[in-house]
């Protein structure tokens, strides 16, 4: 059995939002396909996620300096001891469902500061002589992502900075099996915005039949 981490970075439902619609197929589908796996929804939007902030790099500086939990003060504890239960969370994680928009060429903070808080050295990559290596080998990912552009090809490439950074850390973490499903397109051609997002959808769904097994998009 599978542990598979339904990551969410969108205020709105999948009634409402592009990515959400795609992302509830993918989880659909993977669900009646794995029906073993275990799946858990981390909605950002509805989760306690501290920013790094003053509290927190004082704490972390006295525990790296021989401290113990109980020496930082009530807001350290708070902030460091929560950044450290969503990291043990993502590591505990076999497979990794992330969905977002697109929203002025990268995801909302929301994202972003989830990204900060698992990014931990001694969990999900570790320091060497000869540069950091990444601790969660074997483990799959994919990016769900909806833009109201076309930024999977042509001029706009260098402009997709969300998948372009969420690539770099998953590599970053040892994890190679790292597939996408993109919905884009539907301001640039509103004409053809529910046809592009009926076609992600069955995209998404036959992604989600391999996921961690096979190929969809290297």
């Amino acid at each position: 059995m599978a542990k598979v981490l339904y990551i969410t970075a969108h205020p709105h439902d999948h009634a409402k939002s592009y990515s959400m619609a795609v992302g509830q197929a993918f989880i659909d589908a993977y669900r009646a396909s794995h029906p073993q796996d275990e799946i858990k929804h981390l909605d950002l939007y509805e989760m306690d996620i501290p920013h790094i902030d003053a509290d927190v790099f004082s704490g972390w500086g006295k525990l790296q300096t021989g401290g113990q939990f109980s020496d930082l003060s009530a807001g350290e504890q708070s902030k460091v001891g929560r950044l450290g239960a969503i990291a043990d969370e993502f590591v505990g994680g076999d497979k990794y469902v992330f969905v977002n928009p697109m929203w002025n060429f990268s995801y909302p903070p929301i994202m972003k500061a989830y990204i900060d808080s698992i990014c931990v050295a001694g969990k999900t990559f570790k320091y060497t002589s000869n540069g950091p290596v990444g601790l969660l080998p074997g483990k799959s990912a994919i990016h769900i992502q909806a833009s109201g552009g076309i930024y999977s090809e042509g001029p706009a490439t260098g402009m997709n900075f969300s998948h372009n950074h969420l690539a770099s850390i998953m590599q970053f973490f040892g994890i190679t099996d790292f597939k996408h499903v993109f919905c884009e397109g539907m301001a640039a051609m509103s004409d053809k915005a529910e046809e592009i997002k009926a076609k992600a959808i069955e995209e998404a769904k036959q992604a989600a039949i391999t996921f961690g097994h096979d190929k969809v998009n290297a």
